[in-house]
Formats: C-alpha cells, sequence, structure tokens
C-alpha cells in the first residue's frame, strides 16, 4: 500500500463531495484533506467539512457568501466547544476562480466534484499541476475534450463516473491493441422499455421516477432521455482512445455490471458491485490500489439474474445522436451539452414534451455553424452560449410543433 495522499476536494458539500469525505473519515492513515472547494450555496456544512478536516484553504465560487462563512467557522467551532485559541481558521479564497487556485494547491489528487463548465478550468489547472486527477466533472470531457486531451498524460485522470470506473478497471485485463469494443450499461431510467409512440404524453413527474439510482432532477431525467448515457460515450472515447464505432450501449436494468471490456480473443471482462458511487469515488482517490470496504459487495449466497438488452436506437435516439456530435467534433458535444440543459429545464416546466427534449438537441446540431476545434476555456462557453440560446428558440418552435 502507498503512503498517506493528500487531497483536493472541489464540490466537497455536493453529493461526491460528502461520499468522498465519508471515505476520508473511514481511512485517516490514507488520505488528508488541505483544501476544500464549493460554490458556496451550503456555508455551514462547508465550515463544518473544513474543522472537522483541519484543512489548510477553503475556496467558494460566490465571492458575496465570505462574510457567512467565516460566521459559519466561528458557530461550527462554538458547536464543537472550541474557544478561539483552540483551532486556525483556514485561509479563505473566493471569486469565480476559487476553484482553479484550489486545484493548483499542493496535494496528490484533486477530485473535480464541481458540476458544469465551471468545472472545466480547474481540471485544465490540476493536469498543468501535474495531479492525478479523480474527474467527475463530466462537462471537463464532453465539452473540453480536445482541451484536456492536449495537456493529460498517459494515466493522469481517473475517472470517478460508475461506468468509466468499471472499464478502467475492466482494461487493466489487456493490452490497449487487444481491446476490440467498450460496452457501456444503462439502467434504462424511468422509461426503460418502452416504444417510442409510448412516449409522447410522459410527464416530468413519470420522468422523475428513476428504478435504481438516487440522483438530481437533471440527471434522472437525462437518464430518461438515455442523454446521459449519450454524454458519457463521449466521455469512454475522450478517457480511452476508443473509436465511436466501437462503444456500444446495453441496457442493464439491475444496475450492478458497471460496464463491460470485450478483447479481441473473444473474452469479455465485466466489473459487478451494488449500486454505491463510495466505490469508484475511493478507487479514484486511492488508483491504482483499493480502498478494503470502501462499499458492500454483490452477496453472493443469494441469486442473481442480470439482465442486458440493446438499447432501442429508435425510441431512445440521443447515443447515436451524440457519437455523431463527437465524430464531428468542433464543439459539438459541449452544444449537445448545453442545449440539452435548457431543454430539461423547458421540459420540467412544463414548456416541451419529453420527446422534444431530444428533437430539440438534433435541431440545435443540424443549426450548429462551423466552430472551429477548440483552443481555450473561452471557446468552448461562447460555444455554450450560442448553443443555449439557440436551444431557447428551438424550444419554441418544438414546442408548437412547428
Amino acid at each position: 500500500m502507498g503512503g498517506m495522499r493528500d487531497l483536493v476536494l472541489l464540490g466537497s458539500t455536493g453529493s461526491i463531495g460528502t461520499q468522498a469525505i465519508d471515505i476520508v473519515r473511514r481511512n485517516p492513515e490514507r488520505f488528508r484533506v488541505v483544501a476544500l472547494g464549493a460554490g458556496g450555496g451550503n456555508v455551514g456544512l462547508l465550515a463544518a467539512q473544513a474543522l472537522e478536516l483541519e484543512v489548510d484553504v477553503v475556496g467558494v465560487a460566490a465571492a458575496s457568501v465570505v462574510q457567512d462563512l467565516q460566521l459559519a467557522f466561528y458557530a461550527e467551532a462554538q458547536k464543537r466547544g472550541w474557544s478561539s485559541g483552540d483551532f486556525k481558521l483556514p485561509k479563505i479564497v473566493a471569486g469565480p476562480d476559487a476553484m482553479t487556485e484550489l486545484a493548483r494547491w499542493p496535494a496528490d489528487v484533486v477530485l473535480n466534484g464541481v458540476v458544469g463548465s465551471l468545472g472545466l478550468a480547474p481540471t485544465l489547472a490540476a493536469l498543468e499541476s501535474g495531479r492525478v486527477l479523480a474527474l467527475a466533472n463530466k462537462e471537463s470531457l464532453v465539452a473540453g475534450g480536445p482541451l484536456v486531451r492536449r495537456i493529460a498524460k498517459e494515466g493522469q485522470i481517473v475517472p470517478v463516473d460508475s461506468e468509466h470506473s468499471a472499464l478502467a478497471q475492466c482494461l487493466r485485463g489487456g493490452r490497449a491493441e487487444e481491446v476490440r469494443r467498450l460496452v457501456l450499461t444503462a439502467s434504462g431510467g424511468a422509461f426503460r422499455g418502452r416504444r417510442r409512440d409510448e412516449l409522447t404524453n410522459v410527464t416530468p413527474e413519470e420522468a422523475l421516477k428513476h428504478p435504481t439510482w438516487d440522483m438530481g432532477p437533471v440527471v434522472t431525467i437525462n437518464s430518461a432521455t438515455m442523454v446521459n448515457k449519450a454524454l458519457e460515450v463521449i466521455e469512454a472515447h475522450e478517457l480511452f482512445g476508443v473509436s465511436y464505432d466501437d462503444i456500444e450501449v446495453m441496457v442493464h436494468p439491475q444496475s450492478v455490471l458497471h460496464s463491460l471490456v470485450e478483447f479481441t480473443d473473444g473474452s469479455t471482462l465485466a466489473q459487478a458491485s451494488p449500486p454505491d458511487m463510495r466505490l469508484p469515488i475511493a478507487l479514484a482517490l486511492a488508483w491504482p490500489e483499493r480502498v478494503p470496504l470502501a462499499a458492500a459487495g454483490v452477496d453472493w449466497t443469494l441469486a442473481h439474474n442480470w439482465e442486458l438488452r440493446p438499447l432501442d436506437n429508435e425510441a431512445f435516439p440521443a447515443v447515436e445522436l451524440a457519437k455523431e456530435a463527437g465524430r464531428t467534433g468542433r464543439c459539438r458535444p459541449a452544444i449537445l451539452n448545453a442545449a440539452n440543459e435548457e431543454c430539461v429545464a423547458a421540459f420540467v416546466a412544463g414548456r416541451l414534451p419529453f420527446l422534444g427534449i431530444v428533437e430539440t438537441l438534433e435541431r440545435v446540431l443540424t443549426a450548429a455553424p462551423d466552430f472551429a476545434e477548440p483552443g481555450t476555456v473561452d471557446d468552448v462557453l461562447a460555444a455554450e452560449a450560442w448553443a443555449r440560446a439557440q436551444a431557447q428558440r428551438t424550444i419554441a418552435t418544438v414546442a408548437e410543433g412547428a
């Protein structure tokens, strides 16, 4: 086993961040958190994390909450019965560049659990600084793939997503030239098994009922449209350098087989574990080592029935759409992702029918001007801004049935 690892946790108050801290708490001899970063929407939790872990620095993206954070430090210290001489206040960095500054902080591993395009600049900063990047921020690879590819060294990015973690584990079973295809598994979301004509009048309430994972509303609806899996196909291509033609998606309702790799000799390796994000998070923090008892394993004293079915591309065309966007490049994946966020918001608000989500994405991609391959974060953000405005215009026409 390796020695102590110093960690920077970005997005510490979110789902990934809080589970990472749970792993750190249970493995104090392996991990030490030196920096925490968050948006600033939950300063109470952020202060509690900072004082418990005795971090050097805390970052908030919202500069307006700095005073609230300082007050939260004192309130938390009081709660613990500490007098002012008993604790050292962490340094605070604040503002739009706070996460990027923390990504460069001296550490072994940077966990990027920031949500949205705000995660791209910290990813690039962590890679440029030579850190191992435990990556949970999908925009880094979907929107910023060419920027990341230019600077990431072999093995520097370790994925946190359960599917990509599974692929990374299975890929240890052979050399890169022995890989025939990657198979990503999908739970199928709320509308698994439905034909296209059965999706016409589904409601946001129905779309938000995910059968196996407890996730936020955007991810749950992306799971129902299969856009989530579509974006993961782009990530898999960027992470592992496998062509889009050799990446398949299969529907696996039980969410136990997290992904599979087929090799050229006909052998397929799969990674199996009950749905629990602590396993891929722990593996990313300790990579290439494992953290004992990170999560419960499959109970081999019970009988199991695990299904795998091909994806119905007619009912769920998002995966093929994403592959085409990925093959074209030139900011198309960034456009797909940004436009989708607008479409999901419109669907939840009742302004767009369910099938209108992917229809709008297709129209936005068709209308996209010929952007160049992105050279900077600003290039990506400009393409995304265009995509959001175009999506809003297109949503209005699709909703009217035009």
